[in-house]
């Protein structure tokens, strides 16, 4: 009945997608300028050109003036009808030379200037900057997020943000929260890099229009659109560790109005690797199999969109003879669909709704141990907004989110002991209404609040407050304060653990998640030898009111999951520092802090396996006329606590050191296709024996979770990109 109702949805569903002006800037000589800011004059709402020189661009200024501004070109003004949605332009340089020719080179990471939510935009060029096969490996070169693996056997990565686990992130595809539940622990791995637009990353509490999530943050994954893509893309990647990679996409305009695209992936894992020498698979082979297709259609005030992508993974780790062997097999299916109509440009006023599903089925056998799970998911999104006065507009909505969990875990497949189905349906229905006010470019204010009912915990408010003042133009002040809430799914979210033999064991009626997020932050643009330097320094507090605890301290041989009884909270303090020092050389340093403390067994205690602080050094080199490209990365990672090792039998310290990863990247460029070559981790650091026990995988002391550096030493890697642009 539910595959029905699915595919109803399917069908009868239409998304919000507010129409605006959309346009392309350029040089004189008609080359597409990426990173020009374009916004109304007077107003706070902007926003930058793509790789292509392409932008979108909501109405927001009843005067229609449009500025479009880029340090190497004249700034320039132009007028805009209440009707108008195409605007082209052709900028100049700044300081026009003979026989020169100008090569403008993107900056790969944007920080918004224009919206009260604190947030930083990565472009698909950024991404070309270290071997990005995937989206867990996204974040190389980026200070905010943290991505590390989460065992040693499964190959699952998490991320972390402000101190605490990528579960308390809420991850939104094409703004449709994604990657929940049973994909969450191998869900990075299912978006290829080569399909990814951009990353758009928010610290704190979001938008309620997405939902009650994001306990400490949004990561937004854009796709490439099929009628802004390149006609045909491809890359093939291989590296000294056998991987082997290849990504096709192509994005077809078939009319004026109508688009399509399709994009490909195929990736192995073809050699078992032990550089350690401890017998087990330092890297598993994984196989994966990867379509997406998307159809696109605008006509003006109406737009539509139709998505489909299905996944296929198998992962096999655990030691090289497969005495103890991990075998997890993946299939996943995904759809949305979005309709919209806009019915006043002049005040902003439109519906749109959006409905998402996917289907996804989990096996899993850990030496003697096995987990299966399915998760069905439906999501619904309408959504309704207007501009009610001059700077005032308001968001409304309804929300609907459907979970089913079928899981079976088998703690010891030797044992006669009948194993129970976990299985939970949850229904949230839920309503929201968003107020935003923009005076000029000195104040933006985003007040939000929703209320949610859940057929599992009950009903719940989430109250949230942006605002964004620039008392002068070169700098920039925000503060956010919001209310969160997650639903814990502890064995869909938690397998990872089957890569030891602790036992699991779950307390029963486990708590909604529930915390206060708090934050301030300061963005300043200092001009320097006719430069700008970017300072950036930020500051979040979260507070947890209500918390499943994941105890791995109390028994050596459990995980125990129980309701949190005392305080609980992350602070996160990061400052950071960007700019073009000489010309085509742009560099990063970053600094963080973190200070993340449970209560553990009626203790309040530092977390286990979070590094205390983290260091960034990137380096990015582009020669003139971009021929050559040299990027470089040094990542500083802090020590921190370790679980509690026995008393009696102490198999492992108490606390791990710092180190340090560097990365580093050759690409020459010709003028359809580039190469590019690598290495990662040069240095080599491996985590010392990352396997408990590893003589004796079936002992109850074997583990192979407790994680906290590389599993992998230096590894090398090539690779291949071609594309016939649309131009």
């Amino acid at each position: 009945m539910r595959y029905l109702i699915l595919f109803q949805l399917l069908f009868l569903s239409t998304c919000f997608f507010a129409a605006g002006v959309k346009g392309k800037v350029t040089d004189t000589k008609g080359e597409p300028i990426p990173g020009v800011n374009i916004y109304w004059i007077n107003s706070g709402t902007g926003t930058v050109s793509n790789q292509n020189g392409e932008f979108t661009l909501e109405h927001r200024d009843n005067s229609g003036k449009l500025v479009f501004s880029n340090v190497a070109f004249r700034k320039d003004t132009v007028h805009v009808l209440p009707d108008q949605q195409l605007v082209n332009l052709a900028l100049k340089e700044v300081i026009e030379l003979q026989e020169l020719q100008v090569v403008k080179t993107a900056p790969g990471t944007f920080k918004s200037r224009f919206t009260a939510l604190q947030t930083e935009r990565i472009t698909a060029h950024e991404l070309t900057k270290a071997a990005c096969c995937n989206l867990s490996e996204s974040f190389e070169t980026n200070p905010s997020v943290d991505v590390a693996y989460s065992d040693a056997a499964t190959g699952a990565k998490q991320i972390k943000m402000l101190g605490l686990s990528g579960s308390y992130v809420q991850m939104l595809t094409e703004n449709i929260p994604n990657l929940r539940g049973i994909s969450s622990l191998y869900g990075m791995s299912f978006i290829p890099g080569p399909w990814i637009e951009s990353i758009s990353v928010s610290k704190g509490t979001s938008s309620v229009r997405n939902g009650y999530e994001a306990l400490t943050g949004q990561i937004n994954v854009e796709y490439k659109k099929p009628h802004l893509s390149e006609i045909l893309y491809a890359n093939v990647f291989a590296s000294d560790a056998g991987r082997l990679e290849a990504n096709v996409t192509s994005g077809i305009r078939l009319t004026e109005n109508l688009s399509t695209g399709i994009m490909l992936h195929a990736s192995d894992e073809l050699m078992m690797m032990d550089d350690n020498g401890d017998g087990y698979m330092d890297i598993p082979k994984i196989q994966q199999r990867n379509i997406l297709n998307r159809w696109f259609f605008n006509n003006g005030d109406y737009t539509f969109q139709v998505f489909v992508k299905a996944l296929s993974e198998k992962r096999t780790g655990g030691t090289m003879d497969q005495r103890y062997k991990i075998g997890i097999e993946t299939e996943r299916y995904e759809f949305f669909l979005k309709n919209g109509y806009v019915f006043d440009h002049a005040n902003e006023t439109s519906l749109g709704w959006i409905v998402s599903g996917s289907l996804h089925n989990q096996n899993g056998m850990f030496g003697r141990r096995m987990y299966k799970g399915q998760q069905d998911n439906i999501y619904s999104n309408l959504i309704f907004e207007t501009t009610v006065a001059d700077h005032h507009k308001i968001s409304t909505g309804l929300n609907i989110n459907y979970d089913s969990f079928d899981e079976v875990l088998v703690q010891d497949m030797a044992s006669s002991m009948v194993n129970p189905n976990y299985k939970a349906k949850e229904l949230v229905t839920g309503a929201f209404a968003e107020y935003s006010l923009h005076l000029h470019e000195k104040f933006i204010g985003m007040a939000g609040i929703r209320a949610d009912y859940s057929s599992q915990y009950g009903m719940f408010v989430t109250p949230r407050l942006h605002l964004k003042y620039t008392p002068w133009k070169a700098l920039q002040l925000r503060t956010t304060v919001g209310k969160a809430y997650r639903s814990p799914r502890m064995l869909a979210e938690n397998n990872n653990y089957l890569a030891s033999n602790r036992r699991f064991v779950i307390a029963e009626n486990l708590p909604l998640e529930e915390a206060w997020n708090y934050g301030f932050s300061v963005q300043s643009y200092i001009p320097l030898f006719g430069r700008e330097l970017s300072l950036t320094g930020e500051w979040y507090y979260t507070d947890f009111q209500k918390q499943v605890v994941i105890d791995v301290d109390q028994d050596v041989h459990k995980v125990l999951f129980y309701a949190l009884n005392g305080q609980s909270y992350a602070h996160s303090i990061q400052v950071e520092a960007t700019m073009e020092v000489v010309k085509g050389l742009s560099v990063t340093l970053a600094h963080r802090v973190n200070d993340v403390k449970t209560t553990i067994n009626g203790e309040l205690r530092e977390k286990p396996l979070t590094s205390r602080y983290k260091g960034l050094a990137t380096a990015s080199y582009t020669t003139p006329l971009k021929k050559w490209q040299f990027d470089f990365t040094t990542q500083f990672n802090g020590g921190g606590r370790l679980p509690d090792p026995d008393e009696v039998n102490p198999l492992w310290n108490r606390e791990f050191g710092d180190y340090t990863i560097i990365n580093s990247q050759l690409t020459k460029y010709f003028r359809t296709w580039s190469v590019y070559a690598g290495v990662e981790n040069l240095t080599g650091f491996v985590q010392e024996n990352p396997i408990i026990d590893v003589a004796n995988p079936f002992s109850v002391d074997f583990d192979a979770t407790n994680i906290w550096g590389p599993t992998h030493g230096r590894k090398f890697y090539v690779g291949f990109r071609w594309s016939w642009d649309r131009n």
